[in-house]
């Protein structure tokens, strides 16, 4: 890693002036060096800079927010691989996110915009290809981040619906009240409308906001794994837990075990989200790659965790496994809260549990309106200019904001008609990102001898290229694995459609490029700043040391 002294030197990226000659200013009207930075990376300053070091890893952990994920998809891998399965996955998959984040970080912190990883994709490919492949990796990372908050509000009406139902009466078999798919998504749509309106806040009041919730999160968290282990009766022995593997998907036991990876896989993703919030954090190319670092490490742990107390706390009873995987509740994690708390104990532990989902909700889609606002100053959208404009108000992308919630809204009408194609949308949301992330950097390792990559402050040094390896090679192999269908034999029914929603993102992107917007669209948009320090340079006697990552990094001698 960086030292201190050097990410000093890279931040003020002071003026060297030659002996005798007046120092000139670089740009006079930048007030600071995340302004500076953002200038020469060619954007002005339009938002607030409000996210502080905690507040801002505050707001990576909450991207993930392992308390409202784990509990939502801990049934899919105790259904196809067991309790084993469940574990290790998790473990397995924690480390190699980490690698991935890692990978991401050193990247984002070389340029620390609100296009996150769409931008740097300008920037590691050469002149001739940058306009496509910021094309396909913007719209992948911009579709995916919206089905994950779309997946994230409709998890949340479950979750809500399904602490009604846990109230109902109930018969030995099912519960009195059962909620609709109709009920859901109007649900749901509720839910993104309140998202819209916390993301149209200003960023100061979004920092105040966003500081409490990884504090709740991981707080929330270890109390509930406290009680549900000194609660719950029959707790099942430590040889289960971790070394109990299932062929629930009818694929074998070490194919049921890959597929077991869903769960940390639709958790453990958005790693560029911190990166979206870059031009309203203070010292961003420092604090957004290390709040991304810690964010994935804690969350990791945490979740291990989770997942390690709920399957102590399945029924150590004949039959206690497969009655937990079809519990009336719907969700196993439900049923051990209700098995270890009771009706009102359950219910409060759910509650805590839904609330860390709403804050999942609210930071996915701070992180999709500003990736929406990026892509739109950039021309790429529809009415782009109406989209990247600033509200003058509250100083943040309003306009942007409400598309989100719009097309968010959409999908989930989908999910009235049809479970099956809803599920399809959501299966796509970590192979979505996830590849998006990792053609970025196969490409910056691809083209490394003809683009020269400068890091920012925080760069992985010797490590570089082989957790660039790891990363890729893990992302290609468990997003095919991710897109099989989990059950054999297959059937209509538990066919797995994420490789359809694929399909269709990758005709999108290019039928469109192709169809006219590869005449109009060039890639991010940055004004000519090297021709004005090119110019002063020449005035100056080249009195100018440029900073890190984007400042024509192109011109190789």
């Amino acid at each position: 890693m960086a030292s201190t002294d050097e990410k000093l030197t890279i931040l003020t990226a002071t003026p060297v002036v030659n002996r005798g000659q007046k120092k000139k200013p670089h740009m006079p009207t930048i007030e600071d060096d995340d302004e500076r930075l953002l200038n020469q990376i060619g954007y002005t300053q339009d938002l607030s800079r409000h996210f502080t070091k905690w507040s801002t890893l505050s707001y990576a952990i909450s991207v993930l927010g392992v308390l409202g994920s784990v509990p939502a998809t801990f049934g899919s891998p105790l259904s196809l691989g067991g309790p084993g399965s469940s574990v290790w996955a998790w473990f397995i998959g924690s480390l190699m996110a980490w690698c991935i984040s890692s990978s991401v970080a050193e990247l984002v912190s070389a340029y620390p915009t609100a296009g996150g990883m769409y931008f740097v994709t300008r920037n590691v490919v050469p002149p001739e290809h940058a306009a496509l492949w910021s094309w396909v990796i913007g719209w992948c990372n911009l579709l995916g981040q919206t089905a994950g908050v779309a997946s994230v509000g409709y998890t949340v009406s479950q979750m809500i619906l399904a602490a009604a139902s846990m109230n109902s009466a109930f018969d030995g078999e099912s519960y009195a009240y059962s909620p609709t798919p109709l009920q859901i998504v109007l649900l749901s749509i509720g839910l993104l409308v309140i998202f819209g309106i916390i993301c149209s806040l200003t960023t100061h009041a979004l920092h105040k906001l966003v500081i409490w919730f990884a504090p709740i999160n991981i707080i929330a968290s270890t109390a509930i794994c406290i009680a549900l282990l000194i609660l719950t009766p029959n707790k099942q022995s430590f040889s289960w837990v971790f070394g109990h593997f299932t062929n629930g998907s009818g694929w074998g036991t070490g194919f049921s075990f890959l597929l077991s990876f869903l769960s940390v896989a639709w958790t453990m993703t958005d790693y560029d989200g911190t990166t979206h919030m870059s031009e309203e954090t203070h010292d961003a190319a420092i604090r957004g790659p290390m709040a991304i670092r810690h964010a994935v490490t804690i969350s990791g742990i945490v979740g291990w965790m989770l997942t390690i107390t709920f399957c102590f706390c399945i029924p150590n009873v004949p039959d206690g496994l497969p009655n937990m995987i079809s519990t009336p509740t719907g969700l196993p994690a439900a049923q051990i809260f209700l098995n270890a708390g009771g009706q009102k104990g359950g219910t409060v532990m759910w509650f805590f549990v839904i609330l860390v989902q709403f804050f999942t909700g609210c930071s996915a889609m701070l992180a999709d309106t500003r990736m929406a606002y990026a892509f739109s100053r950039d021309g790429a959208l529809p009415f782009s200019p109406f989209f990247a404009r600033v509200n003058k108000l509250t100083n943040t992308p309003i306009n942007a904001v409400w598309l989100i919630v719009a097309f968010a809204c959409c999908l989930n009408l989908i999910g009235i008609g049809s479970t099956q194609t809803i599920v399809a949308i959501f299966n796509i949301t970590a192979p979505a990102l996830d590849l998006s992330y990792a053609f970025v950097i196969l490409a910056r390792n691809y083209y490394a001898s003809r683009i020269i990559f400068v890091p920012g402050p925080f760069t992985l040094g010797k490590w570089q290229k082989l957790l660039n390896g790891v990363a890729v090679t893990w992302v290609f192999f468990i997003s095919v694995v991710l897109m099989f269908p989990t059950l054999r034999p297959v059937t209509s029914t538990n066919m797995n459609y994420a490789s359809v929603v694929a399909s269709f993102i990758a005709v999108f992107s290019f039928g469109w490029w192709w169809a006219g917007a590869r005449t109009t669209y060039t890639g991010p948009k940055t004004r000519d700043l090297l021709g004005e320090v090119e110019s002063q340079e020449e005035d100056g006697g080249r009195d100018e040391v440029l900073v890190y990552g984007s400042m024509d990094q192109r011109r190789c001698p």
